[in-house]
């Protein structure tokens, strides 16, 4: 048994290196996972460009990244196992936060927003012993706090690793946008989540998806109508999305609008005016704490829903591994790239575009080859 563990480590924007630290010790109340593979995030993207997070402002705190592990139980202890309903050999994808399970928003339901949370996976400093947190790491440290997930040994991992952004498809287009049967779903952009936005809204039983994507999404666009989008829009170029939404629901507008572009302000306003009365609107595209300009008038006017979209919950995360072991959709589509962990900054370069002739959907790192 190796007494270390290789991680790639964030130090400064656009600068990761590959680092050891020594293998956590477990005990009767922690967990280690030896990391199947992680995938990468456009969130991820944006903090390595130096975007988005604030451990690499000011005073940087160097960290593991990665918030999308998938892998196997190693060690558990006793009671850790049978908090988690786990054993050695099994896999479990693992949420981001590792919040404290006892204060009002925990018991609520919003444990993402528990004012008590001190660690999370891909957001924790490596001075923060063990060190290990993130899932660019050949093993990572599971705290007694930190919430698992079943996941079918059987399938592919790069489908299984599929769970976060398949997550967010299903909290952001069925849970918080409220998307049905016979609903008119606009998403607004065609990245991973978009497209996992299309899953689930076709699953939950929408009558039109119409997705919008740029030029160089050409590949992202074919994926959506593949997965049950039945009007795909090229932004940019003179293109009106708004009055192409007007055309193709012969004025109705959408039900339910998702706008998730990453650091783009106009297709903000773009959801406001392409939604029905009475629609919802749900913003989860960052946007690097810019102030984006907000005609408040349109959303009182047309009596919209607007809600904010902030990561993927508990239930979200189970009804997409369900989908996902149901086996029903060609998921494995949505991967296009694996990379082991001396390639992270690669992977990372890859998703975000930096790659001449790459064109990424879903992109993950495969720590221990």
């Amino acid at each position: 048994m190796a007494e270390t563990v290789r991680a790639a480590v964030q130090i400064a924007p656009r600068k990761i290196e590959v680092r050891e630290f020594p293998r956590p010790r477990i005990g009767p109340d922690d967990g280690l996972l030896r990391v199947e593979a992680n995938g990468v995030c456009g969130s991820d993207v944006e903090t390595y460009r130096g975007h988005l997070g604030s451990m690499l402002q000011d005073e940087p705190r160097p960290f593991v990244p990665g918030h999308e592990p998938l892998g196997i139980v190693e060690e558990v202890g006793e009671r850790a196992a049978a908090r988690w309903g786990v054993q050695p050999g099994d896999r479990v994808a693992v949420e981001i936060v590792v919040p404290c399970h006892a204060c009002r928003r925990c018991l609520s339901g919003a444990y993402q927003f528990c004012p008590r949370i001190r660690h999370g996976h891909g957001m924790t400093p490596v001075d923060e012993a063990p060190s290990l947190w993130g899932g660019l790491a050949e093993h990572m440290y599971l705290a007694p706090g930190t919430i698992l997930h079943r996941v079918d040994n059987t399938l592919p991992v790069e489908v299984a690793a599929l769970f976060n952004p398949l997550g967010a498809g299903v909290r952001w287009a069925c849970h918080l946008g409220g998307a049905g049967l016979g609903d008119t779903v606009l998403v607004l952009g065609a990245g991973q989540r978009g497209l996992a936005c299309v899953i689930a809204a076709r699953a939950a039983g929408a009558g039109t998806i119409i997705v919008t994507g740029l030029e160089s999404d050409a590949h992202k666009l074919a994926l959506a109508r593949e997965f049950g989008a039945d009007h795909t829009i090229v932004a940019g170029a003179g293109a009106d999305i708004v009055e192409r939404v007007r055309e193709l629901t012969s004025g109705a507008m959408a039900d339910v609008v998702l706008e998730l572009t990453p650091m783009a302000a106009e297709p903000v306003a773009d959801a406001l005016l392409a939604a029905r009365p009475g629609g919802r609107v749900v913003l989860a595209g960052l946007k690097g704490s810019r102030d984006i300009p907000v005609r408040t008038d349109v959303i009182v006017n047309r009596g919209l829903t607007v809600v904010g979209a902030f990561s993927v919950d508990n239930r979200a995360y189970a009804e997409a591994i369900g989908l996902i072991e149901a086996r029903r959709h060609p998921l494995e589509k949505l991967h296009t790239h694996s990379f082991g962990l001396d390639d992270t900054v690669l992977a990372l370069e890859t998703l975000g575009g930096e790659v001449p002739g790459e064109d990424a959907v879903h992109v993950s790192v495969h720590p221990n080859g």
